[in-house]
Order: C-alpha cells, then structure tokens, then sequence
C-alpha cells in the first residue's frame, strides 16, 4: 500500500498462520530517486537546499505544492504557491503548468511503488490509496504508470507481473476500522462495546 495523502504513508500486509498481519513502516521517509531526467532535475534541486530529500517530501499533499515550485524554478519561472487541490482545479481547466507538475508526480509516484514493490517482494500487488492520488485519479496514465513502475532493470520482468490497483475511495481507513471493530465484537460477542 502507498498512499500519497497529509504525508506518504506505506505499508504492507503479510498472511502468516495467525491470519493477515500488518507490516508498517516509514517507507515515506526513504530517499527519492528516479530514472526520469525531468524528475531527477527537481530532486536535484531541492537536494540542493534540503541535503536529502525523502520520497515524502514530493509525493504528498504539500509535496505537490512543492513540486509545483521546483518545476517553475527549474523553467525559470517564478510560479504561484499552489496547494495540491488548486493544482488539480487548474489541471482540470487545462493549465499546462499543472498538468506537468502532476505528470510529474504520477512518474515520481509509479517509481517509488516499483521500490515498495521490491522492499516487500510484493506479488500480490501493490494498492495506491491516499487523498491526492484518489482527487488526482483522472489524471493517471496507466501505460505511463506501468512503464515507470517496471523500469528497474534487470528487475522489470519480476515487476511486470506484480499488479498495481488504485483504491478510488476516500473512505477506507473507517471502512478498515469498521472492520476491526466487528472483528472484534464477532470474536467476543460483545455488542456493547
């Protein structure tokens, strides 16, 4: 699971004999790379003024913005300080600036769920979730997301048959504690809890 939202959450699940076991982590916190020129400039430049620059501090809700920022300065252009949402309304009027900096986003995006993908040997597929990738869905190009997720080498035949799936709601983590709970109360019989 990588899900861009306030931060970059990652997780994962594992089946082991005691049922599914979540296996969290702080996989938003590692260093950012990418194979595209365009992306790599941006990291570059923030690199520049951040030293490190983690996979959250891009692909996230303020990372938008962020990338907005650095794409302008990269142009030389001064651009606007745009939240992610204001990003997403001016894409969907066709403003060229936004929709680069998403295109931008999604190839940063699709890398590093490649690099989750490996981290977990994850076969089963990797789930993107999160507020901006749910806001920005009509975005996603799935044949770019593909290819920029496959693109590690040697390694693209084990990624090529891993699926990624888009969860398209907003509601998951209380669907996911809706769950819980009735896990809970089913194995208890307590209704009063």
């Amino acid at each position: 699971m990588v899900g861009p939202g306030t931060g970059l959450g990652v997780g994962a699940t594992i089946n082991t004999p005691s049922g599914w076991q979540a296996v969290p982590g702080e996989g938003g916190h590692v260093e950012l790379a990418s194979a595209d020129p365009r992306a790599r400039a941006a990291i570059a430049h923030v690199a520049s003024r951040y030293g490190r620059v983690s996979a959250e501090r891009f692909l996230s809700g303020p990372g938008l913005k962020l990338l907005h920022l650095t794409l302008g300065a990269i142009d030389g252009a001064v651009r606007d300080p745009l939240d992610a949402a204001e990003i997403g309304n001016r894409a969907s009027a066709g403003n060229a600036e936004a929709l680069d900096t998403i295109a931008i986003f999604f190839r940063l995006l699709a890398g590093f769920a490649g690099d989750v993908a490996l981290m977990y040997g994850a076969r089963g597929g990797v789930f993107l979730g999160g507020g901006v990738t749910t806001r920005l869905k009509e975005f996603i190009d799935p044949r770019m997301f593909r290819k920029a997720f496959e693109d590690k080498g040697r390694l693209q035949p084990f990624l090529a048959a891993i699926p990624t799936s888009l969860i398209a709601t907003d509601t998951l983590a209380l669907r996911g504690c809706a769950a819980h709970l009735d896990g809970i109360l089913g194995e208890t019989g307590d209704t009063d809890a």
